[in-house]
């Protein structure tokens, strides 16, 4: 028996983002008998429970800000470390999400390794690049992913192009790496509440297949500003809508004064949708999708993009095209490069939509199921 200790997703059942979804998924769509998963849950309690066949333990940690994460990472290796050690657990690993305890790493894979405890990372994206933080946090990130690549045993990323930058940036470390990208969901839900969707539609004043739509979060490497702008200079009848965890805070308001969106009636921040069954009915309704990101891997909200959405209007940058390939259109950040391709897009056949989207639902299909992304990972930790 395998067991797979994983530290660093906020837990599941899945009620956040990227990672979570993944641990959900992962032991959701578990193959192996031979695995055991142990799943660390950010909680208000030191609990125990079982979902989807994995053995969850909560960690408590105090509100600190951001260095509560490092915090909630090192109180449950201690915690994985002591289980392991007190239970003679068989044949355990340790697999992290992130590089946040880099500085610390070192003397963990010290106690792991006397233990004879393998210790796997998801390195994630080029956090430290994010303009959210200010340069100290930006420094100690990058210094963090330096030390975990060091000190672990194998990095799986989940991009062919973070897996090319950790080969070649830490190269006098010689890493072992692998890819296993992110997965998605071809599958539309269980059940379908189309008549909440028609009071959306209502709500917004817009129509079904008249609108574009941007899901992401409202952060600036999300490059909000630069489509927003861009749509705003095309000509297109459509609206725009912006389904993201907007607040009134600084980004937003700079948003407003150097944009003016709020003139264009054309353009919607419509808040967070929870309901994942509306949010489908959202994205599979759209005319075309805008992806700006441009730090970080394989993001899920464009293989959800992909998955549903007809038309898929993407961030040339080569993480955006290796998950996109040919069933993406491309644009640069350069005056006139999104607001001329919006304006190709509405001009295109339905055929030729028809074509883009069968493309990209193939690529998910082939390349991204969660079938496929869980076999792969079974196969790497019953081999190590």
């Amino acid at each position: 028996m395998r067991n797979i200790f994983i530290i660093g997703s906020k837990g599941i059942p899945s009620k956040y983002g990227g990672f979570e979804t993944f641990v959900d998924k992962l032991t959701e769509y578990k193959m192996s008998k031979e695995i055991k998963y142990h799943v660390a849950c950010l909680g208000n309690n030191e609990q125990e429970f079982e979902y989807n066949d994995a053995r969850c333990f909560n960690i408590k940690v105090p509100q600190m800000g951001s260095a509560r994460a490092i915090l909630y990472d090192l109180k449950a290796l201690n915690k994985v470390y002591n289980y392991i050690k007190q239970n003679s657990v068989e044949n355990p690993i340790v697999y992290i999400l992130a590089c946040r305890i880099g500085p610390f790493i070192k003397i963990y894979q010290k106690k792991f390794n006397e233990l004879g405890v393998p210790i796997l990372l998801n390195p994630d994206g080029h956090e430290w690049k994010r303009a959210k933080w200010s340069a100290p946090v930006r420094a100690y990130w990058k210094l963090s992913e330096r030390m975990m690549i060091k000190y672990t045993d194998l990095a799986i990323c989940d991009s062919k192009a973070i897996q090319q930058y950790i080969i070649e940036d830490y190269v006098k470390y010689q890493p072992q790496t692998t890819f296993i990208a992110y997965g998605a969901t071809v599958s539309e839900p269980h059940t379908r509440d189309h008549q909440l969707y028609c009071e959306w539609l209502e709500k917004w004043s817009v129509s079904a297949n008249n609108y574009y739509l941007i899901v992401g979060r409202f952060v600036p490497e999300n490059n909000y500003e630069l489509m927003i702008k861009e749509f705003m200079a095309s000509d297109t009848k459509k609206s725009l809508i912006i389904v993201t965890n907007v607040e009134n805070n600084k980004f937003y308001i700079d948003l407003k004064k150097k944009t003016g969106f709020e003139k264009d009636p054309r353009i919607k921040f419509v808040g967070t949708i929870y309901n994942q069954e509306l949010l489908y009915e959202v994205r599979i309704n759209a005319f075309g999708y805008l992806h700006g990101h441009e730090v970080g891997g394989t993001n899920p909200s464009l293989l959800e993009a992909l998955a549903t959405t007809p038309l898929n209007l993407l961030l040339d940058v080569a993480f955006n095209k290796e998950v996109g390939g040919d069933a993406g259109l491309y644009f640069k950040k350069e005056n006139n490069s999104l607001s001329d391709l919006i304006s190709l897009a509405d001009v295109l056949t339905t055929k030729d939509i028809q074509k883009k989207e069968f493309m990209a639902k193939k690529r998910i299909h082939d390349e991204y199921s969660w079938d496929i992304i869980v076999k792969k990972y079974e196969t790497i930790f019953l081999g190590v």
